[in-house]
């Protein structure tokens, strides 16, 4: 089979997605490579949790199932490698776009902060124990304040991970792709979108 590349993945990737919320990040990929064998694609969310968020989820997964993608709702990206399904597999990339640990209180307090450092931390510590030998991690994350009190790079040096490039992320990159919140916040649904300007992928 030909491959495929979609800017930094193969089709021949052995792929494991990680905090998918309606599934179009994978459905993405899975459209530009034409098949979904080389993808699991993961969801801290049950799956009817998912569909009461989102109304794009049933359709995308579809997709997915039909392009032969491993499909798995219920999975904690902070302890992901003990989980059954998943405990034997290696992957060549294991991605996590805009990890967050929920709505608990305004995205400047620094508890809220500390939460989603350890979300991040978290992931970081098990995707380490799932690569290849050549296998990459890949966070994509915003750059501007508050986000970069996170230490995206400070948290994969303290689990002993190496930084080997920084690449602007453009959601346009990925025909289909629509971020989500994933929280109710004050003034949001978890179904809306949030602008993605001033990312990047560690």
């Amino acid at each position: 089979m030909e491959e495929k590349w979609i800017n930094h993945y193969s089709s021949r990737h052995q792929m494991l997605l990680v905090g998918e919320g309606d599934f179009s990040f994978a459905a993405s990929l899975a459209t530009a490579f034409g098949n979904a064998s080389n993808i699991v694609a993961t969801s801290l969310d049950s799956q009817v949790m998912l569909l009461r968020k989102y109304p794009t989820e049933a359709a995308n997964v579809c997709l997915l199932k039909d392009k032969g993608c491993t499909v798995i709702h219920g999975i904690d990206a902070t302890t992901m490698s003990q989980h059954p399904s998943l405990m034997h597999l290696k992957f060549d990339r294991i991605v996590f776009n805009y990890p967050h640990a929920g709505f608990t209180r305004n995205e400047q307090d620094s508890y809220q902060i500390s939460l989603h450092k350890e979300v991040v931390r978290g992931f970081l510590r098990n995707g380490r124990e799932m690569l290849t030998r050549r296998g990459e991690i890949h966070v994509t994350h915003k750059t501007s304040y508050p986000f970069t009190e996170w230490g995206i790079e400070e948290l994969g040096r303290e689990v002993g991970l190496v930084l080997t490039e920084k690449a602007a992320f453009s959601i346009s990159d990925y025909p289909g792709y629509e971020n989500k919140r994933g929280g109710e916040g004050s003034s949001c649904r978890s179904s809306d979108t949030f602008p993605a300007r001033l990312s990047t992928t560690f």
